[in-house]
């Protein structure tokens, strides 16, 4: 399949066939490196690497990724690069595909990175906006693939907690586009945007994908083969609505009676990290102290430390999933 110069801006951008090829060669890259048979298809290339939000997963799998198929990366904050401050997007566009061959964007508008594309002469990565996590959705189901056996049309899973991030968006409208079951179970002021329903109603027309969405974690749980969750508090919100938020979650716990009730004795857990289970962080103390939730917030510590938790798998595949992008559409 050639996806040679192709932006990878949001999910909704390629058919269900480029979205599961992409997965596939993330396979057979995971596999080839494990087994030292890896073979550099981007020898000579160099990769921007624009970060307005920081990261771990992200920024290590795509300088690993390189790394590994002979590229080179620039990596690019919000102090080491004008973007934005005196210099416009569509400018940084232009004067960086003149050096590189691809640019990564993280951080917060997706109309930041659609300018980018817009603009650029070489193919831009979405690491992240608030409204869509692109390279995580690979990863994700690549994780699901891997432990159920089953393609993505065969899978059934659940997402629980706060569903209007990008996190929630991504995977309703993957999920629709591969086929998938998915059921969300969160308060209804936390669903993903009606555009955001709308869309992905479309999409399951076409798919067969099942929806669900409801505020029963009774009625969204039974059946699931992964439970996934994200953090309820982000890091860009003030302090000042952690305990409301956590009052209107606290129910939602990813935790072993949430995992009990989908009936399933090999269900399995997923986050896409980093995620508050315990308060060996400055941020998780801070929260437990704030809410008085010192059990784990969106995830008890049991259910993260336990067998049914795949989530270090899950960020493993960052790496394969990404290198997949660069390789099919920068690569020789």
């Amino acid at each position: 399949m050639d996806l040679k110069n192709r932006d990878f801006l949001k999910e909704i951008d390629f058919s269900a066939d480029e979205f599961e090829y992409l997965i596939d060669l993330s396979i057979e890259l995971k596999a080839a490196k494990r087994e030292r048979r890896e073979e550099q298809r981007m020898v000579g290339r160099s990769i921007a690497l624009i970060f307005e939000k920081t990261s771990t997963r992200t920024r290590c799998a795509f300088e690993v990724a390189a790394f590994d198929q002979g590229a080179h990366t620039t990596y690019l904050d919000g102090a080491s690069s004008q973007v934005g401050h005196k210099e416009s997007v569509a400018d940084t566009a232009r004067v960086l595909s003149r050096y590189y061959d691809a640019i990564e964007y993280r951080g917060k508008h997706q109309a930041m990175v659609e300018e980018l594309a817009e603009f650029s002469g070489v193919p831009v990565y979405n690491g992240l906006t608030d409204e869509w996590h692109p390279t995580q959705m690979l990863a994700d189901f690549m994780t699901m693939m891997e432990h159920s056996g089953k393609r993505p049309r065969d899978i059934a899973f659940t997402y629980v907690g706060d569903a209007r991030s990008n996190m929630g968006n991504s995977l309703l409208v993957t999920s629709a586009l591969l086929g998938s079951s998915i059921r969300i179970a969160s308060p209804k002021q936390l669903w993903p945007g009606q555009e955001v329903q709308d869309i992905a109603t479309a999409l399951a027309e076409k798919s067969g994908a099942h929806i669900l969405l409801t505020e029963d974690m009774d009625e969204a749980l039974p059946g699931s083969d992964f439970v996934h969750t994200d953090v309820w508090v982000s890091m860009g919100e003030s302090e000042e609505i952690w305990k409301e938020r956590v009052e209107l979650l606290g129910s939602y716990q990813v935790n072993e009676v949430a995992l009990a009730k989908t009936g399933n004795a090999d269900a399995k857990f997923m986050h896409c990290l980093p995620g508050f289970h315990n308060e060996q962080t400055t941020v998780g103390r801070a929260i437990a102290h704030k809410t008085g939730m010192h059990e784990g917030l969106e995830v008890s510590h049991d259910v993260f430390e336990s067998p049914a938790s795949v989530v270090f798998d899950q960020a493993e595949n960052r790496l394969h999933t990404i290198k997949a992008i660069m390789v099919a559409t920068i690569g020789d």
